[in-house]
This record gives structure tokens, sequence and C-alpha cells, in this order.
């Protein structure tokens, strides 16, 4: 059991939320963060929420592509007085230097997010440039660069059942829940794309990773379009349309490997404030105040159930990772304890804000992801604090140095923040087994044995022993010396002196892991980013290195979200029946 929540919920009442929120001890241990799960503040969801509020528009104002899969589509998005558009070049899957790599050259379907119209010309410039990729120039107004391939068998399946009147097995499509895979998204000035900072304040994707959760969902809505679009060309008359059902019940697949570990070390602004954020959501759902009634946790009840059974039916093989099998039998023990509860809160013998103790006695008696499904639960409790939290992440990641800093100052914020590095094995061989670098052929980013890799320049954040190096030298300075004076004696250390400085009292910026030692799972931070950030489902592992998993799984389509009537609960979707 975590000491902090026990503790806390021993204590009589009421509390602030801050003081539920979960420490950097806890929480900062990468096996902790891999078990974050889906929530309101993730931004697959984020996106939908704002999306279905504001009534978003999204048409298909072209769709011009032959039976071979070659041609172009274009679709408009009106998004809260906002205009985009999102043009599409289709190709024939082919097998040559098709990969789900960055390495490829040759996808399925490559876009762009657009603001505002295009047009011909600049559909043409599109045209020309998207094929380079790296060698490539994206226009002003391009926010984000994309790529995608099919995925296969199951795509053509779909097509083939289609074309002959029949809707397609679930049994199949459940094993992905997805016709199309993104291999790439690019924004946030790559390829020349518009800077974050350049959004405007009212911009509707001005928070982040929004712009590229708009175009995996837009992904998706050319994905169902383009399976039935075949199944009509193959099967004439006969071929039947999909079930409004089965196509919300598909999303987008996203494939991601090393190359998170990187973005966790260079956004630590962004990582702790969206921990922050999810911190306060949870604590804020622990307090919600339950009357007679019971009401608030007769709804987490039925969320609940919605995750107990969209985990039975996960068809989805997982390696490293707990099966849905395993999770779903603690989610129903957390079931049936809350059941209880509600029995207690009708009958009178229950505090105002239960779900504080509640989800205190829970926490190390279950499976650490069904309490974490408990947690990303509770926030749906208060949907408006989360919606505004959501909202704040949109923040200035420049790390701004203090040179005027004592050298005695930054040594003491240095052991306040970083005392758990100097609890790891820095020395032992097995600490320091791998080196972080990029493929020369492949450009990707890489782990490998130190004994194997030989020269090549060590790319990772070695944040502790930077940080024990660092320590070390300032015991031996006057701790009146300022920070500039230090630092020209020891150059070397600049780039950590100011990442200490400038993320001084931030709590959840950094993992507390020795990501060079063996014992370091890369998944786990991926993961974090994955499930958690992006809010992705099924996230399953390969090699504890790449993970696979699905984005907007259940969400609603273009139609729900112009209607207004989108169901803001439409995460744990269930398999729909033919």
């Amino acid at each position: 059991m975590n000491a902090l929540s026990f503790s806390l919920a021993s204590k009589p009442g009421p509390w602030q939320p801050q003081a539920l929120m979960r420490s950097p001890a806890t929480l900062m241990r990468p096996e902790m963060l891999a078990a974050i799960q889906p929530s309101r503040i993730s931004a697959s969801r984020t996106l939908m929420a704002r999306a279905s509020d504001q009534r978003w528009q999204i048409t298909c104002e072209d769709f011009d592509i032959d039976e071979r899969g070659r041609g172009t589509a274009r679709y408009g998005i009106e998004a809260g007085g906002w205009r985009f558009t999102f043009p599409i070049f289709s190709f024939e899957p082919s097998g040559r230097e098709r990969t789900g790599r960055i390495i490829g050259r040759s996808w399925d379907m490559m876009g762009g997010l657009i603001e505002g119209k295009l047009s011909p010309a600049g559909i043409e410039q599109l045209r020309q440039e998207l094929p380079k990729l790296y060698e490539g120039r994206a226009t002003p107004q391009t926010l984000t660069w994309a790529r995608s391939n099919r995925s296969g068998r199951l795509f053509d399946l779909a097509v083939d059942r289609l074309a002959s009147g029949q809707q397609p097995p679930i049994s199949e499509l459940g094993r992905t829940c997805y016709f199309m895979r993104n291999t790439g998204i690019d924004g946030n000035g790559t390829f020349g794309t518009k800077s974050f900072l350049a959004f405007a304040p009212d911009h509707p994707l001005r928070a982040s990773l929004q712009a590229q959760m708009l175009t995996a969902y837009m992904m998706r809505v050319f994905a169902g379009d383009l399976v039935q679009h075949f199944a009509r060309l193959k099967g004439g008359s006969v071929a039947v349309a999909m079930q409004p059902e089965l196509r919300r019940f598909l999303g987008v697949g996203n494939g991601s490997a090393l190359g998170l570990m990187f973005f966790v070390n260079n956004h630590p602004r962004l990582i702790d404030r969206w921990l922050t954020i999810h911190e306060e959501a949870v604590a804020h759902g622990r307090l919600v105040h339950v009357g007679p009634d019971a009401a608030p946790l007769v709804q987490l009840a039925a969320l609940l159930d919605k995750a107990i059974l969209a985990r039975r039916q996960d068809r989805a093989e997982y390696e490293a990772f707990a099966p849905s099998s395993m999770v779903a039998d603690d989610l129903s023990i957390i079931r049936r304890e809350l059941g209880f509860l509600i029995d207690r809160v009708r009958a009178g013998c229950a505090d105002a804000t239960p779900l504080v103790d509640f989800t205190a006695s829970l926490d190390g008696r279950v499976h650490r992801e069904a309490h974490e499904t408990l947690l990303s639960l509770v926030i749906e409790l208060v949907p408006d604090i989360a919606d505004g939290l959501a909202q704040t992440l949109v923040i200035d990641e420049d790390l701004t140095g203090r040179p005027e800093m004592s050298t005695g100052r930054l040594r003491d914020i240095l052991r306040a923040d970083y005392g758990w590095a100097f609890d790891l094995d820095l020395v032992s061989e097995r600490s320091q087994r791998y080196v972080w670098y990029k493929s020369r052929t492949a450009e990707e980013p890489r782990r490998g044995p130190r004994e194997e890799i030989g020269a090549a320049y060590n790319l990772g954040l070695d944040l502790p022993r930077l940080v024990v190096a660092l320590d070390s030298d300032l015991a031996t300075a006057d701790p009146r010396l300022s920070v500039a004076r230090f630092l020209m004696a020891y150059p070397l250390h600049r780039q950590i002196v100011i990442r200490i400085q400038a993320l001084a009292g931030l709590p959840y910026h950094s993992p507390h892991a020795d990501i060079m030692g063996e014992d370091f799972v890369p998944a786990h931070i991926t993961r974090l980013l994955n499930v958690g950030i992006h809010g992705i489902d099924k996230a399953r592992d390969f090699l504890n290195r790449n993970l696979r998993g699905v984005i907007f799984h259940g969400a609603p389509m273009p139609e729900d979200l112009a209607s207004g009537r989108a169901d803001r609960h439409w995460f744990y979707p269930q398999e729909p029946q033919a």
C-alpha cells in the first residue's frame, strides 16, 4: 500500500487536493508510470471532448481514388470557428521499402493537417514535398505531416465481406481494432511545420499534442471511408455499409519504440505538467462529495462495469504486461467492494468523502493496472475540473539557467530534488550495460550493449550520473561562489546545472531511473507516453522495447461530433454484435 495515501486517508478531513497527490518517490518509478491508464485528460480524449462540445464539422470534400488505391482525398474541418484542411495522397500498397519504422519510403497514405483552405497549387506543392520526408519542406500553415499503412489482411477481409453484403467478423477485427496504423506524425517545426509557439491564443489545437491527435483521428476517418469505397467498387449493388457501431469500435493503430525515451528527456516541463494535472484531477475525484443516494459511486460502478467487460472481451495478446483477463479479475474485486461501499453510504454508515479511504485501501491489494484504472475513472466524477486542468497544457518548455545563484543554493536544490539518484547503483558493470545511440543507416534511436557499440556517442540523458558528478564537484566549491564562476572552472556541468535550476521545485519532471542499467525497461516509459498521455488502448509490448496499440478505440464518428450527441463515456467500448 502507498504509505502516503494510507496516512492521509487515516486523518480526519477535510483535505486539500494537493495533499492527496502522490509523492515523486512513489509516482516517478518507471513501473508506476507504466501503469497509468487512459483518462479524461489523455490527449485523445481531451480532443474528443472539445470536438463534441463545439460540434466540429468534418466533411469529405473530395475522394478520387481508384480500385488499386491510387488517388487523392480531401477533408474539411470546421473547429471552434477555425477552418482546417486534411489532404490525403493514397497509394497502392507495395512491399518495397514499406515498413512501420521511420526509415520507410513507401506508405499507403500520406497527408497533412493545414490551417485554412488549400489551393490547387498548395496541394501540388504538398504532393511534391511529402514523399521527400526529411528532405522536404512544409508550407507555412502546415501543422502536421502524417503517413500510415493499411493493416493488410484485416483491411482486405473487411472489404471482401462488405462487398459480399456481410459485416466483417468482430472475432477477427477485434484482434487489432484498426484498419490503418499510424507510422509517423510530425509537427511543431519538423520539416518546416508550424511551431507550437506560433499557434494563436484561441487556436483549438493549442494544447499539447492536440494537432497530432486530430491528425490521427483523420487517419481513422479516412481508413473507414476507404474500406467502404473499395467495397462499393468491388461489390456494386450487393455491397453494404459498415455498421455504425463497428466503425465506432475501430480506431487507428499506433506503434512506438525507443524514441519516446528521448521525448521524455527533452520535454521535462510537459511531463511534469501532465502528471501534475493527472494527480490533481485524481485527488479532486477522490474528494468528491457523496450524498445519501450515493450517485457518484453509482456512476463509478457503471464505468467499472464497462471497463471489466472491455477487458474480458480484449482479444489482444500481451507479453510482459498484464493480460486483460488478470486486470479484469482485479477490477471485479474493486467493483464488488464498491458495491459494499454503496450499501454503507445508503445506510448512513460512511463519511461524505468515502473515496479517499476506498481508493487508498485497494492500493497494493489489486494489480497496479487495475488500481490505476480505478483512479482514471474517478476523474470522470469531476469532469469540469478535469477539462479545465487539461487546458493548462500550454507551457513554455525553454530551460533557462540562473548564473547568479550561489553554488550552496544549487547544491541544496540538487539534494532536495535528486536524492533518489544517490540511492542507485551507478558503478557496477550491470548498471552501465547500455548505450543510447542513433543508427547510421536508419537514423533511429536505439539502445545497445556498450561492448557491441564501440565508440558511439551516448545520446541518452545519464541523469543520475550527471547529478552525482556535479554534487561531487560542488562539495569542493565555496558555497558562496556564483554558479557562473563555478561553471568557468567546470564547464562540462553546464547542461545539468541549467536543467536542475530550470526545473527546481517541479515534482514530476524526470523518471527516477538509470536508463543505462540492465534492469531498466524502456517500454515502461514508452507506455507512459502512449497509454497515459496519448490515451492509447490495448498497448502491447514486444521485447520490452516496442509498443503497439489503438487510438480512438470506441470514439465518436464525425456525425456524432457534429450532432453534439457524442457519448462522453465512449471509452472501453463493448464489442458490437453483427
